[in-house]
């Protein structure tokens, strides 16, 4: 593709216009970059225009990254009217720039409806702007907000809403104390699964949720006894693990290890 100068065009201009539109998503990544890289505010209506409507992912996040090339006082109200279009990747798509450009006083345009809406991609976006965005006084109301979506979607979803609950920190916690008690076995495990990744991290999402709703099923105090039952069982029935093996095997494992390097 032959590179494009960003800084002799308008927004009408059919080159940049097709360019933008082209089937192959290589040439519009290359093309967003291009524009991204000479920022100039005649391409902030193309850019908006494109990212409601763009496929590729990757071709998307430059979009966004092309939009935070320009001034925050020309690009984010054009970005806000976006938040309320009828097109669920617009808002979407807006909310994401968003989380980019960072500006803290764009939190009040996150509003209860975005953190519910219907769509799940729209909704996990919110929650994830939401939370880079919240300022410290608001966390608790966002928190008591974001828990009424727990048990809410597939795997993938309810990951989402964990991440941004876990990232809220220490001020989650009594909001999913009363949720894992939750007369709904969906919300109270996802709720459960989700402190167990608050206090640990590395905890495997799908690994915190199986042992969430086991207790959930069983009650904490008989989940506590069946874990520690299967503990001792476990202790006395295991084989002595192996510690040696023979010199011979021990010399083949070594020579391979040198060839490999």
């Amino acid at each position: 593709m032959v590179p494009i100068n960003t800084t002799d065009v308008t927004p009408q201009n059919t080159r940049v216009t097709n360019a933008m539109g082209a089937e192959d998503s290589s040439v519009r990544l290359q093309t967003t970059l291009a524009v991204g890289s000479n920022p100039d505010p005649v391409f902030l209506e193309m850019l908006v225009e494109r990212c409601a409507v763009e496929p590729d992912f990757f071709v998307r996040d430059m979009l966004s990254w092309a939009l935070t090339r320009l001034p925050p006082e020309i690009a984010l109200p054009r970005i806000r009217q976006e938040l309320d279009s009828e097109r669920n990747q617009a808002r979407s798509q807006a909310l994401h720039t968003l989380s980019k450009i960072g500006d803290k006083s764009t939190w009040v345009w996150i509003t209860r409806d975005m953190l519910r809406d219907a769509d799940d991609e729209v909704a996990r976006t919110a929650w994830r702007v939401a939370v880079v965005l919240v300022p410290e006084d608001e966390e608790k109301a966002l928190a008591d907000e974001l828990v009424l979506q727990l048990g809410r979607g597939d795997r993938n979803v309810q990951l989402s809403l964990s991440r941004a609950l876990a990232d809220l920190g220490d001020v989650i916690k009594p909001a999913l104390e009363r949720a894992a008690e939750s007369s709904d076995p969906a919300v109270a495990a996802h709720a459960r699964a989700t402190e167990l990744l608050r206090q640990n991290p590395e905890t495997g999402f799908d690994a915190a949720l199986d042992e969430a709703k086991r207790v959930v099923a069983l009650g904490p105090e008989r989940a506590a006894a069946a874990a520690a039952s299967a503990g001792t069982e476990t202790s006395e029935t295991a084989e002595p693990a192996e510690t040696t093996e023979p010199m011979e095997a021990a010399k083949a494992a070594e020579a391979s290890e040198g060839a490999d390097c």
